[in-house]
């Protein structure tokens, strides 16, 4: 059995919840905002904001991290700098979270190789949860 190719990795991703948006913004001209509201938009829930100063984003509760919501998320959207994704990361491997999407310009190389050395399936590199759901604004 191979590695799993980006769409077979998409697939899993997007296959069932809950989904975390680390990254998540109220400003909605940033993408942390536009990610969330793709998932409202296509009515995939629960989806979980985190933002560590926020309480709500999109009038939906925000979490400060991964560790705090309700419900381990399954995967998680990942809409930071490349040092906080690194960080998002850690947590996620802590918190056995399976499945990574680091949205373009979150990636860092030392982020995927340690997410991938610790079995989580990583989407970096590629297309933008936007894309691949069709985001409309």
């Amino acid at each position: 059995m191979g590695i799993p190719s980006v769409s077979e990795r998409i697939r899993a991703f997007l296959e069932q919840g809950p989904w975390a948006v680390v990254g998540a913004s109220r400003d909605r001209a940033k993408y942390g905002n536009k990610v969330l509201r793709c998932y409202l938009q296509k009515g995939r829930a629960p989806v979980f904001p985190i933002h560590p100063r926020e309480t709500e984003v999109e009038g939906v509760a925000a979490y400060r991290d991964l560790a705090s919501t309700p419900e381990l998320a399954r995967a998680a959207s990942i809409i930071t700098p490349p040092s906080v994704t690194e960080e998002v990361v850690e947590q996620a491997i802590l918190l056995w979270i399976r499945h990574l999407w680091m949205q373009p310009g979150a990636e860092s190389s030392a982020a995927v190789e340690r997410a991938e050395q610790a079995g989580i399936s990583v989407i970096a590199g590629g297309p933008c949860l936007l894309v691949v759901l069709g985001y409309r604004e």
